[in-house]
Formats: C-alpha cells, structure tokens, sequence
C-alpha cells in the first residue's frame, strides 16, 4: 500500500439538515401555517378597558357635541319647549365675543406658567434628591407622596388660609421683615395677583408627580456617560445639556403634555379659591363654560365653550403624539 493510499480516506456525505416542522403533516395536504390570532389578544385584553371608557364618556361627549349645535336652555331641559337646531350660531357667537379671547389669552397664559414653575421646580428637586444622603431622600419623597395625595379642596383651603386678608400667615411673616407692612393686604384684589396665588396651588400639588417621575428616570442614565463627559471637560451643566437631557427627552415631553392637558383643565382651584363665583378677571375656559351653562343657564353655548377646550386639547395630543413618532424613529 502506498503512501498516498494510507494518508487519504474517504469522508461521508453530510446529512441535510432536517426542516423544521410546523406541524403534523397529512399526506396529501400541504402543511399548516403558523396561526395568526396572537394579533387580536392584545385588543382581547385591551376590551374591557375600551368598553369602560366608552361607557363613561362616549354618551357625555356625544351629548357635548349634540348641545353645542342645538339652542338649549332652561325651558328645554324642562321639556316645555323642543331643542332647534342652530348649526353654527352658538360657536359664531362665542368666536366673535371679546370676552371668549380674553378667557382663552388668559388661559394660556395661566397653563404656560403653571407648567413651566412645575418642570422646572419639579426638575431641580429630582436633580436634588439624587446628591442627598437616604435617610434625607426619603423624608422628601415622603413630604412629596403626603402633598400629592391631599385632596384638592383641603390643599385649597390650605392655601385660602395662607393668603388671607385678615388672618392669612403670609401676611404676618411678611409684615416681621423691616420696612414691609402687608397687614389686610387682599391677594385677589387683581387678577394677575390673585391668579399667580392659585398657580402656586397648582404647582404645589402637582410637582411630587413630577419629581417622582424624574427621580425613576435619572436612575437610568449611564454613569460612564456622566463620567466621560466630565473627562472631557464638561461641567454640570454640560453633563446635564447633553448627558442627562437627551435620555430623560421622552419622559419630559410626556410629563409637560399631561400638564398642560391638567392645567388647562384646572376647576376646582378656581372655584373654590373665589368662593363659588369667580370673577370675571379669574375665569379660565373650564369656569367660563360652567358659568355659562348653569349661572346663565344658556347650556348650550357652554357646551359650545367645552367643545373648543376639547379641540384645543386634542390639538396639544396631537403634538405630543408626533413628538413620541419622532423619538421613536431617532432611537
């Protein structure tokens, strides 16, 4: 036998790989493909949700929309007359009055102020709470879930006692520093005065969301990101500007949404902060629609009011939405 004989063998064919099967196959039949109904579990689980929500707020909404187009007053909704429909009149009406674009300027004005004090309180106290020891973090976090979940008209209460004319603490603590007498000063004697009072109120219970949002949020930036930043020559705010911002992007953008969809909404404080009866340089979109539908009983043109806050939302959802179709397409 040579050399050549000895050194060279012969190797097996390699087996095909077997194809993965589906399925039982039946002879005859081609194979099954994989079934497609996962598709339709999630809307399976999401229905209940979805029912609720059409059950709570698709007949008011629709019964908005049905008002705003109709002329409705007290002696429709005692049945001694039927409801006319006007088309467009009730929304002619209100778009051409002045005080309807006074209530929406001011609105605005309102909803910019309040949401901006609260980013940006809600932003530093979260920055905060990350440099302080533990015990010190969750006696804040402790004072921020209390403010959060007091009840709206004792947090008002609260504050209608602060600022009171009379008896109002801030008053007081005010007149003890040299110079300055604010003893029987009225906070609501203006409305631009009066007004910043109830935003603090809005800030003050709104902020706690805020910063616990934040502070789950700063837990995930990188640290080696923070780190190399500083190598390279960054300072605080350079690590903030381009380190911590960009990743706590998304979380900003839903969080400034939701308060601009609640401070816009804001009622209660309002109401109760002026006794029932707000006055005319206090009214807000949600207090001008109800004063117009049950002061003045003239129920459809505050529904008429209600629909344009409505739109006016759906338009800052709208926003929002493709803010998050951006972000989404950067990462």
């Amino acid at each position: 036998m040579s050399a050549a004989e000895t050194t060279t063998a012969e190797v097996p064919p390699t087996r095909p790989s077997p194809t993965p099967r589906t399925g039982p196959e039946v002879p005859g039949k081609p194979a099954r493909k994989p079934s497609t109904g996962g598709a339709a579990v999630p809307w399976a689980l999401l229905a209940p949700c979805l029912l609720v929500i059409v059950l709570v707020m698709g007949y008011p909404l629709v019964r908005l929309v049905t008002l705003s187009f109709q002329s409705f007053g007290k002696s429709e909704l005692w049945g001694f007359k039927d409801a006319e429909w006007v088309g467009l009149k009730n929304f002619n009406a209100i778009l051409g009055d002045g005080e309807f674009w006074a209530v929406v300027v001011r609105t605005v004005v309102f909803t910019a102020g309040a949401v901006i004090l609260t980013m940006v309180l809600g932003m530093l106290i979260a920055l905060l709470m990350q440099r302080v020891s533990g015990w010190v973090k969750a006696l804040i976090s402790i004072a921020l879930v209390a403010s959060w979940g007091m009840p709206i008209i004792v947090a008002t209460a609260i504050f209608k006692w602060i600022f009171d004319t009379d008896y109002g603490v801030l008053n007081w603590l005010l007149s003890k520093l040299p110079g300055v007498e604010m003893v029987g000063h009225n906070w609501f004697a203006s409305g631009p005065q009066g007004l910043a009072v109830i935003t603090l109120l809005v800030v003050w219970g709104a902020v706690p969301f805020v910063v616990i949002t934040l502070s789950a949020g700063l837990t995930q930036v990188p640290k080696e990101m923070e780190e190399a930043a500083r190598l390279d020559g960054a300072g605080a705010w350079g690590v903030f500007r381009w380190v911590t911002l960009p990743i706590l992007k998304p979380i900003l953008v839903m969080l400034t949404t939701l308060s601009v969809i609640w401070d816009m909404g804001v009622f209660p404080q309002v109401f109760v902060m002026r006794g029932g009866n707000p006055e005319a340089e206090f009214q807000l979109l949600t207090t001008y629609s109800y004063q117009k539908a049950f002061v003045v009983n003239d129920y459809s043109g505050g529904s008429a009011i209600a629909l344009v806050t409505v739109l006016l939302l759906l338009g800052v959802v709208a926003v929002y939405m493709r803010q998050m179709l951006k972000i989404g397409e950067v990462e």
